[in-house]
């Protein structure tokens, strides 16, 4: 199946071995960014993936567009152009230390790209999926219209879109947030998010707590049948994470179609080896889910298994196949060596 995915590619230095910024001499180099993420897992599962985006046409530009191709993504509606590719940067967090993050992505290509750079009723062409996720729009204004044009070009085309909100409070306030994100909600018919994206980028807010521990899948059932009779979702999906430290998190998920919630299993991931991206493999894997599964429950637990299976591995992209994902979520977490 023809999925498309909208956003930016970044080239992400990290600190090696959980060092600190101030400690470091090196950084490892890896290409990430929210929807490139979900296109990754999607070609993984089999589908045809295509990343949408504007790149440099230097090296450092190409490197990207080939650590895409690597893992099967197609890159033929990525625009050449601009003068620089996104950066940021990485301190991995361990124990009660947090991880942080530094973004260099001002007048990146992406942010600075125009609606003539892209034939969006040529991309959508075919497509059963579009996805984006709330960081393209906050990071310029015309990248705010462009997620516009593309999500009327899915609907002129009958494709389904789902958004993740993904909010980021170094990109822009919850009320520049909320006057974007809310009126794109139209063409949204499956909306992804925790109970932090929720309440900063549509203004609705669970009982819950993921600073505290708190996630009771009770607390959201109110604000998930309010979205969904406000904006007119098909499904509303949220992760439930659990932050008990840096090392050692909580995961699981709870999906509504309007009709019945239903909660996934809990995984509890202990040693986080990497959690960047965990909520970019949850959107590709609950994509994979919805388009394949019979039921909304089996694709709520193939997300979920995807993205825990995601927090064990190093690096933005979720190099699992469908067959390891599918074996988690059977209940075959026990790490033996596979013979």
């Amino acid at each position: 199946m023809k999925i498309v995915t909208f956003g930016e590619i970044m080239l992400r230095l990290s600190t090696p071995c959980n060092k600190r910024f101030i400690q470091s001499d090196s950084f490892d180099v890896v290409y990430g960014g929210g929807e490139a993420n979900v296109a990754v897992s999607c070609a993984n599962y089999g589908h045809e993936a295509y990343f949408v985006t504007k790149l440099p046409a230097h090296e450092i530009g190409q490197s990207a567009v080939n650590a895409l191709r690597r893992f099967g993504v197609k890159t033929d509606y990525i625009t050449r152009g601009g003068d620089r590719v996104g950066i940021y940067y990485l301190e991995t967090g361990a124990s009660m230390r947090p991880s942080k993050v530094i973004y260099d992505r001002a007048h990146s290509a992406m942010a600075e790209a125009e609606p003539g750079d892209f034939d969006f009723d040529a991309i959508m062409e075919g497509a059963q999926w579009f996805h984006w996720s709330g960081i393209t729009p906050a990071i310029s204004d015309k990248a705010a219209e462009l997620t516009r044009l593309v999500c009327e070009a899915a609907k002129r085309h009958g494709v389904t879109v789902s958004v993740d909100l993904n909010f980021r409070k170094k990109l822009w306030t919850k009320e520049k947030a909320q006057s974007v994100m809310r009126p794109l909600m139209q063409y949204v018919d499956v909306c992804i998010g925790n109970e932090e994206d929720a309440e900063l980028c549509l203004g609705f807010k669970p009982e819950a707590s993921v600073e505290e521990g708190v996630t009771d899948a009770e607390g959201y059932k109110g604000i998930f049948r309010q979205m969904a009779e406000t904006f007119g979702f098909k499904y509303v999906v949220s992760t439930l994470r659990e932050s008990f430290s840096a090392s050692h998190n909580g995961w699981k998920a709870m999906i509504y179609d309007g009709r019945e919630f239903y909660e996934s299993r809990h995984y509890d991931i202990f040693p986080i080896i990497d959690r960047v991206g965990g909520g970019d493999s949850f959107s590709g894997g609950i994509i994979h889910g919805l388009l394949t599964k019979k039921t909304q429950a089996e694709a709520l637990e193939f997300a979920v298994a995807a993205s825990a299976l995601k927090h064990t591995i190093n690096g933005d992209f979720n190099m699992v196949s469908t067959e390891e994902v599918e074996s988690l979520a059977a209940g075959n977490g026990s790490g033996r060596v596979q013979r």
